[in-house]
């Protein structure tokens, strides 16, 4: 009868030592039926499942591992697995698993511990912890409001209720201030192809229109409209109209004077240098203005841009914009229109905003993030990032600081 063990190894890590215990098994010709092994500062864990053959004996073969394991100074045993529990482990191949991302400026134990509880409790497993951002010296002297950490948990299993999942992990994010994103782990989230962006409040730190009527005297009144129709209150192409129609009269001139002074949003140049050397697509798909579009495109090496257009006669805008109006609806059709000329699936897609208008376009891609958004916006979409910068989207699309092209 075949006999089934899990062989664990714990020890300083040190060249080779996998190969000599492998090197034990090998002359015995054991099959390994799984295999994991992770370093902690040189600190290793190493296990594995191997099937004794019904013709071995496995007292010859421990006797030799755990010889072998004292000459390398390492701690090393042996747990039976029965057959049932074999079956039952490979019946859960190919059934949901998920990622869960931590994200913040520094990773606490209380956030462990919460993160975990609620993972226990929903009954899902947690297979492997991974750390996904750069080691930090104990004396690092960063500002400790520009530091990021990621750390990500592999789950084994599916929750019984994800919405309710979802809240109480929301619920973590609220009180400790910290990102919480959790994902299918599938094909497509490793082969992410587009990214698109709205352009105000999260490629840049400002509302356009609200620049603008500061030039225009008209700063107070559009700043109102502005919140009303990002918290959802507000049907948005009726608000772009009352805000835009307080800019007649301002100078042409206006728009290069504003654009000078627009500030990066956290990380968009790290983010963008990346996305483009890996052969990403990127669009801004903005409520905005094209004119600060193809400033940005200019700026951040962006390969399509779609926004609103202000009415320019005789050198001053005249209060109305030309065109169709780019709201939550045409997001949603940009994006898909934008990944069917590229040959891009919807599940290969990244949308990224912060207002009620960009709902349409999150629900629609494969992975749609809400970036330092509005209450109604963070609770919808089913990813949020508020606590780091925007090139944080680089941990949820699976790449650690180490696999970074450009600093």
């Amino acid at each position: 009868m075949r006999e089934l063990l899990l062989i664990t190894i714990s020890g300083k890590d040190k060249p080779g030592l996998t190969a000599t215990i492998t090197s034990v098994l090998s002359r015995y010709s054991i099959p390994i039926l799984d295999i994991g092994q992770s370093v902690i500062h040189n600190h290793l864990s190493l296990g594995m499942l191997i099937e004794v053959p019904k013709e071995s004996a496995s007292s010859p073969i421990l006797k030799d591992l755990l010889f072998t394991a004292h000459t390398l100074g390492i701690e090393i045993d042996f747990s039976p697995i029965t057959t049932k529990e074999y079956h039952q482990w490979v019946g859960e191949q190919g059934k949901p698993r998920y990622l869960l991302s931590l994200l913040g400026r520094k990773i606490t134990s209380e956030q462990l511990e919460r993160v975990t509880t609620v993972v226990a409790n929903h009954g899902l497993g947690i297979d492997t912890i991974s750390r996904l951002s750069g080691r930090v010296p104990l004396e690092d002297e960063r500002d400790p409001g520009t530091g990021k950490a990621c750390i990500e948990f592999s789950l084994r299993g599916a929750p019984q209720d994800v919405d309710r999942f979802r809240a109480e992990l929301l619920d973590i994010t609220d009180s400790l201030g910290v990102d919480i994103a959790l994902q299918e782990d599938n094909i497509f989230r490793r082969t992410r192809r587009l990214v698109v962006f709205d352009m105000d409040s999260t490629l840049i730190t400002s509302e356009v229109i609200d620049e603008l009527a500061r030039e225009a005297g008209s700063g107070e009144l559009v700043a109102a409209v502005t919140e009303q129709a990002m918290r959802g209150e507000l049907d948005f192409t009726e608000s772009l109209k009352k805000r835009v129609a307080t800019l007649e009269g301002l100078e042409e001139s206006t728009l290069q004077k504003v654009a000078e002074r627009l500030q990066l949003t956290e990380g968009a140049e790290h983010l963008f240098r990346n996305l483009h050397r890996l052969g990403f697509k990127t669009a801004i798909l903005s409520g905005g203005f094209t004119y600060f579009g193809r400033y940005l495109q200019q700026k951040l090496n962006i390969d399509y841009v779609f926004a609103n257009e202000l009415e320019i006669v005789d050198g001053k805008m005249t209060g109305k914009v030309t065109g169709q109006v780019v709201d939550g609806k045409r997001k949603a059709e940009l994006l898909e229109e934008i990944a069917t000329k590229e040959g891009i699936r919807l599940e290969q897609t990244v949308a990224v905003g912060d207002g009620a208008n960009d709902l349409p376009m999150l629900g629609k891609a494969g992975l749609g993030i809400a970036f330092r958004a509005k209450p109604i916006v963070r609770e919808t979409a089913k990813q949020a990032i508020s606590t780091l910068g925007l090139d944080a989207i680089l941990y949820l699309i699976g790449f650690r600081d180490r696999d970074a092209l450009e600093a």
